[in-house]
């Protein structure tokens, strides 16, 4: 009996769509009466068997309807600025996605060395995660945002923005904003609160400017630390993935 291998299709419409197809029957070599194990990446798992196999086409009929816990609590939403290199964005884009996240948004900052980032293509490789990962969820995936724009939205629960400044570089204490243990911005790991929902800022290698950090400030953003450590914008994001991951486990 050949393995069952995990396919994509967010329609679960009985046909797989095009790169799967392909996939399955050019790569796999799968054929009429194998089965598949299906995601629709909103929470359920199907059991298929293949009904028609051809080069560019898979049909299937749906033998069994699987729907999934969640393995973390509360809602995990990761913005973040593109780095210049797009394998970068791409790498963390995986990973992140591997050890789960339910949101990606990305940030047009003014430092930022990125202004455009091709959402399909990162689209591909949240779904490529996903499967791997045997995730139920994939990721809602957000085109990129000026900075402004973002901070402004109406957005629930608990907002956060990662930056380097120290409390004398902002005007406006930063402990006004939120309490500060001896003048230092508090650990991320420390205010996260399990089963909220979620939304912490990445700015670019630059960093994000003052006047951004402010202005998130005054829309109910707090500032917070990922620990003493200079990472780059790809290891600062997934640090805050984990983190939030780690809290919310079930």
């Amino acid at each position: 009996m050949k393995e069952i291998r995990f396919f994509y299709d967010p329609q679960i419409s009985g046909e797989l769509p095009e790169d799967e197809a392909k996939h399955a029957t050019r790569v796999l070599r799968l054929s009429v009466g194998d089965e598949l194990l299906l995601m629709d990446g909103n929470g359920c798992f199907f059991r298929a068997e293949i009904t028609v196999a051809t080069g560019h086409r898979c049909l299937y009929k749906v033998l069994e309807s699987m729907p999934q816990e969640r393995a973390w609590e509360g809602h995990i939403h990761l913005a973040m600025a593109p780095t210049k290199l797009n394998d970068r964005t791409e790498w963390f884009a995986e990973k992140a996605t591997e050890i789960g996240m339910d949101e990606l948004s990305f940030l047009d900052c003014r430092f930022s060395e990125r202004r455009v980032i091709k959402c399909e293509r990162i689209d591909k490789i949240l779904i490529s995660a996903v499967k791997q990962s045997h995730k139920a969820w994939k990721p809602v995936l957000n085109e990129m945002t000026p900075f402004e724009r973002f901070v402004k939205a109406e957005r629930g629960g608990d907002k956060f923005i990662c930056h380097c400044y120290n409390e004398e570089d902002i005007e406006e204490p930063l402990s006004q904003t939120l309490p500060q243990m001896g003048g230092l911005k508090p650990f991320l790991m420390d205010v996260l609160q399990r089963g909220v929902e979620t939304t912490v800022l990445i700015g670019p290698e630059g960093d994000f400017s003052v006047d951004e950090v402010k202005l998130a400030l005054q829309n109910g953003y707090r500032s917070v630390s990922l620990g003493t450590s200079r990472l780059r914008t790809e290891t600062a994001a997934l640090v805050a993935v984990h983190m939030m991951q780690l809290k919310n486990q079930i």
